[in-house]
């Protein structure tokens, strides 16, 4: 049972059952369609959670409730109280034959875009229209589905003992180095939007809380223009301390996410039905391989890749068609990982970073970071970087800093591989691009 205390409606029309049959309910919603038969009227309401009809007959439905059909535009607003009857050609096997129709809010026509999907709209209409767009069952169980992502991510971290935090989005120097910041004006001094938590949940592994976890957007200055990037995205980070190497925070990723396939694939299985998706609850543990070995997997099929290069976007789908299900590289050179990344002890050129791919996309990435002072200022020096402009952070590591690492996977990232979404912005309600900063 759905619960709709305190609103004008009974019953939403997936609470429309059998049991119904013979009784009088409220429902409320928009008008999705209506079709005009001549003795006979129907009327597709639609709310959350999908549509039901409404039949109004001539001679059994009072002429003025006849006459407000022919006068209602679609995607108006309606209340509608009626009874529950069995209609074999209904959708459903019921509908309700209504009694009072009250118009909340009539929309204009004609409507900025087809919700029924009778008349398709480009993505850049769709956007610009986002509020109406969602109406569309599609769209609105890309979102539901998002959300149940987010939930299970939280679910699993709470129940393993992690702590939430929220770090700031204002910060006063780069998370991870270089230029890609959005820059903006702070009383009498520049500020930043942030590009990364990183810093931030670092410095709370000397506080003590020694497990968070963070859901936070997170903005950078790119000017891509891609099917898998945006400026804005939503990024959900873990941090933990007291770590041996990066296997005691990686064997966290390969978890939540296998929890969160059998969440969604549990408890949105009509959203999946609706987009035509079944997928497979990944079985773990995840498959581990180093950037070495995909270097000689990668020649091997012919793409031939210096040492020391990061992995194009053509060599990320090959590896990931060469091994299907969700894997681990790992042991990154490491000099092309942020500076905060652990050289291995035995190995200084690589370090325990490693990346998530699945379906063609990194997923997530992360790393044991570097926890002694001195190294971290090596490092930042070795990359151009003035550690003066990171006093702030530094700080944290001279009083008691246990080894620790983490990792970040994308809220985005994530929902367009489970949905198959071929363009990351149809997992955002309101994306921010190179060109993009409204709606």
């Amino acid at each position: 049972m759905v619960n709709n205390t305190h609103t004008i409606r009974s019953h939403y029309s997936c609470e429309v059952t059998s049991e119904l049959e013979g009784k009088n309910i409220t429902l409320a919603g928009w008008v999705h369609e209506i079709r005009d038969l001549g003795n006979i009227k129907f009327l597709v309401l639609r709310d959350r959670y999908g549509i039901i009809q409404l039949t109004a007959k001539k001679g059994e439905t009072p002429d003025s409730l006849l006459s407000l059909i022919n006068e209602l535009n679609r995607e108006s607003v309606i209340k509608v109280e009626g009874r529950v009857v069995a209609s074999s050609q209904a959708p459903g096997g019921r509908e309700v034959i209504p009694s009072q129709i009250t118009l909340l809010n009539p929309a204009l026509s004609p409507l900025p875009l087809d919700v029924t999907g009778k008349v398709s709209a480009d993505l850049d209409t769709r956007l610009n229209n986002r509020f109406m767009d969602v109406r569309r069952p599609e769209v609105a169980a890309i979102f539901i589905i998002r959300s149940k992502i987010q939930e299970a991510f939280r679910e699993y971290f709470l129940s393993n003992d992690f702590i939430e935090i929220n770090t700031p989005t204002i910060i006063a120097a780069a998370s991870e180095g270089g230029t890609n910041l959005f820059p903006l004006s702070y009383f009498e001094r520049e500020a930043y939007l942030c590009q990364s938590p990183q810093l931030y949940k670092q410095m709370m592994m000397a506080s003590g809380l020694d497990k968070v976890f963070i859901t936070t957007p997170v903005f950078r200055a790119e000017s891509h223009n891609t099917t898998r990037h945006l400026n804005e995205v939503f990024q959900m980070d873990i941090e933990k301390a007291f770590i041996r190497d990066e296997e005691d925070v990686l064997i966290h990723l390969e978890e939540v996410v296998h929890f969160i396939y059998k969440k969604v694939k549990e408890e949105c299985k009509n959203e999946l039905a609706i987009l035509g998706r079944e997928i497979k609850v990944p079985k773990l543990p995840f498959t581990r391989i180093t950037y070495d070995e995909v270097l000689d997997k990668l020649a091997d099929k012919g793409m031939d890749i210096p040492w020391g290069e990061d992995l194009s976007t053509e060599a990320q789908k090959l590896i990931c068609r060469e091994i299907k299900e969700p894997f681990f590289i790992k042991h990154w050179p490491t000099h092309v990982r942020s500076f905060y990344s652990r050289p291995l002890d035995d190995d200084p050129k690589r370090c325990g970073a490693f990346d998530l791919m699945f379906d063609g996309i990194e997923l997530a990435s992360g790393a044991q970071r570097i926890h002694e002072e001195k190294e971290l200022v090596r490092q930042l020096e070795n990359r151009g970087l003035n550690p003066e402009n990171f006093e702030f952070y530094l700080k944290a590591f001279r009083y008691g800093m246990p080894p620790h690492g983490g990792w970040s996977i994308g809220a985005e990232r994530i929902t367009q591989v489970i949905t198959g979404m071929n363009n990351i912005r149809e997992t955002v309600l309101y994306p921010r691009d190179r060109t993009r900063l409204t709606p």
